[in-house]
């Protein structure tokens, strides 16, 4: 077995310079006074074996990490979705692009810019009785974890900024893609983006996806192998915002990352790793948290490649 221990020890070292470099989301006021020297870094392995550096019991929000969350209970129940409402594809444009939505007549690129999640949000608004409840009943069970909660300073401080994200879900609306209140869609969108985790949680909450749809704890269907496969897929090529040639090229993972720092990544059938620093690179990643994963699959000889 390979020593993920000292792997992420010499990470840990070796990623030293790049803390307190970046910017964190200073342009949501409850994360603007994030520490950037923070780093956090858990490789949990399928057969529960869990290893960490850094700041490990520290929760942040995890941001558009869950978007990935929202998608799957969306693709559980809507086949059709990633047909009819939303893309497949890169974006090649920042995660908030208006431009690129209006010239695509209201159909988001993929699920994982802003425009995206919304119309995803949107979507679990139609299929929950409740969406705020149902929501997070949904990731407690996933990861086995009922403590996990929406942080409401986080999700108002976002709703009081939240200009560019009412205009692309108004523009949808204007384009029949968007079936429920605006401000309702808005308003279960920043709770999912304030829910907090650490990153052995993160991990713990993720191992479905590394486990091919089903709970490695309970041995319950989460999805299909299939949506499994599709999800990861996307996180490959969508998770990263418009670094995701770049992140691809130096880390080989299906990995979805949030603007509160985190990142998660998954080496199918084997293990989930999640990094956390709130200093950010030009792209909305984390500067050291990507490098950290480039590290990692580097040492431990696990990308996909």
């Amino acid at each position: 077995m390979k020593d993920y221990q000292e792997i992420i020890n010499r990470i840990f070292e070796e990623i030293q310079p790049l803390l307190g470099k970046g910017n964190v989301a200073d342009y949501i006021p409850a994360l603007a006074k994030k520490d950037s020297s923070k780093f956090a870094m858990v490789v949990k392995l399928l057969d529960g074996k869990t290893f960490g550096i850094g700041d490990v019991d520290e929760y942040f929000s995890i941001q558009s990490i869950s978007k990935v969350l929202s998608l799957t209970t969306v693709i559980r129940d809507t086949d059709d979705f990633l047909k009819t409402r939303c893309g497949k594809e890169p974006s090649g444009t920042p995660f908030n692009s208006l431009i690129q939505l209006e010239y695509e007549n209201g159909i988001p690129r993929n699920p994982f810019i802003n425009s995206g999640a919304l119309v995803t949000t949107d979507q679990m608004y139609s299929n929950f009785d409740n969406p705020k409840r149902d929501f997070l009943k949904f990731v407690r069970t996933i990861s086995n974890n009922n403590e996990i909660d929406y942080n409401h300073k986080i999700s108002s401080s976002e709703a009081s900024v939240g200009f560019r994200n009412a205009s692309l879900v108004n523009l949808m609306k204007d384009y029949n893609n968007i079936d429920n209140p605006v401000d309702e869609v808005l308003k279960t969108y920043y709770n999912q983006c304030s829910i907090e985790m650490n990153c052995e949680l993160i991990c713990d909450t993720f191992e479905f996806l590394t486990n091919h749809g089903k709970n490695p704890k309970t041995g319950k269907r989460i999805i299909s192998i299939g949506r499994a496969k599709r999800i990861n897929a996307l996180m490959l090529t969508c998770g990263t915002y418009d670094a995701v040639g770049d992140v691809a090229y130096r880390v080989g993972l299906p990995a979805k990352s949030g603007v509160g720092g985190g990142i998660v990544a998954i080496v199918p059938g084997v293990l989930t790793v999640a990094v956390w620093s709130p200093g950010l690179d030009k792209k909305g990643n984390s500067l050291a948290g990507v490098k950290a994963l480039e590290l990692f699959t580097s040492y431990a000889e696990n990308s996909i490649f």
